[in-house]
């Protein structure tokens, strides 16, 4: 693969050549026509992006209607979950795009929208790093410093947080929005950096693996690092409480979470890194190896509202009221002895005012006539 041409998200999911279309993960090669060795996987992979897409649209759409819907963003980690579910379903955006190029084997779409998707697509990568980062620092907090950290950890202060998300990601991604064009020769839309090319491509590779991924993984795995150890430590101690169910819960989700997105995007920018330091020959094994982990990224999208689903009671409950309108029509027919347990236990919850409550659980109500 030359490194030449591999570049960021959506330029680097392409090989061989300066001629190859950004759009055009798995297979052709040459503007001429498709590889008739690559069909069977052309088909197969068209499958498995609609399968992905489907799936994490209606997945990540979900999970966007329930934190605004029922949890009414008053929680931080519903705050960067919201962010997190926007960034993946831009990302999951983005298949329609890949496969209508694969169709038709040219970018048909024009060079604005050339430089809006390919700026979108990095850009919600950046910004689903950075949460996932805001999100493991948030657990330190709550978990190392509860007290102290309560005033910072804060809906407000997360909304803050978010907007610059999205403003640092866009920042760094500038350098895709302003080298994407349409190639005229081969009417495919990619970055045609300045020469040099070679020096221009390697850097900006290096510059996004660094602070797109591998460094943000750093602060992630030293975050949990220090939990480990300040629940250990307390663990030994005499008189010190165990941390409360519902934030061991949301410690517990945020984990698996980072996991997950470690797993589906670990290989991609390993062999990135590798492809630099001594550029991976294209033959047809490495072409469908490259293109399975690109396909991992995007199941990586769709694969969060499942997490979420089965990691935290509250929003299965809630998807359950949306998607089961009739349980929600019987669950106003209660008695009134029912009734009354039910507002004295929302009463209790309301004294309650826990930040790092699990994520999807609805603020309470107090009613004071």
């Amino acid at each position: 693969m030359d490194p030449s041409i591999l570049s960021f998200y959506m330029d680097n999911r392409t090989l061989g050549n300066e001629n190859n279309s950004t759009f055009i993960p798995l297979h052709n090669t040459n503007n001429s026509g498709h590889d008739p060795d690559l069909m069977p996987l052309s088909r197969a992979t068209a499958v498995i992006y609609a399968i992905v897409f489907i799936v994490g649209f209606l997945g990540n759409t979900l999970a966007i209607y329930i934190v605004a819907r029922y949890s009414k963003m008053k929680t931080v980690t519903n705050m960067y979950i919201l962010n997190l579910a926007v960034a993946d379903e831009l990302y999951i955006l983005g298949i329609p795009f890949i496969g209508t190029n694969t169709v038709f084997s040219y970018w048909p779409y024009g060079e604005f929208l050339c430089k809006v998707c390919m700026t979108v697509d990095s850009m919600s990568q950046f910004a689903s790093t950075f949460c996932l980062t805001l999100m493991s620092i948030d657990r330190f907090l709550a978990v190392v410093y509860p007290i102290r950290s309560s005033k910072w950890r804060k809906p407000r202060v997360a909304k803050i947080f978010s907007s610059l998300v999205w403003v640092v990601a866009f920042l760094m991604v500038l350098p895709i929005t302003i080298f994407s064009h349409v190639q005229k020769e081969f009417n495919t839309c990619n970055i045609s950096w300045p020469d040099p090319i070679n020096t221009w491509s390697t850097v900006f590779i290096l510059y996004t693996s660094i602070l797109g991924f591998f460094g943000p993984l750093v602060v992630i795995c030293l975050c949990y690092l220090i939990i480990v150890i300040k629940v250990k430590s307390a663990g030994v101690r005499a008189g010190l409480t165990r941390p409360r169910r519902s934030e061991r819960k949301v410690t517990r989700m945020v984990v698996i979470i980072v996991l997950v997105f470690i797993l589906c995007w670990l290989p991609f920018f390993t062999v990135n890194i590798a492809n630099v330091i001594s550029t991976i020959p294209e033959t047809e094994s490495t072409v469908i190896i490259y293109s399975s982990l690109v396909i991992l990224t995007y199941i990586n999208s769709c694969a969060n509202p499942v997490l979420y689903a089965f990691l935290s009671d509250n929003f299965h409950q809630s998807m359950k009221k949306v998607l089961c309108f009739k349980q929600k029509n019987t669950a106003t027919a209660t008695s009134p002895k029912v009734e009354r347990h039910n507002v004295a236990k929302s009463v209790q919850m309301g004294v309650n005012k826990y930040l790092d409550s699990e994520p999807f659980i609805p603020n309470p109500v107090i009613n004071s006539h």
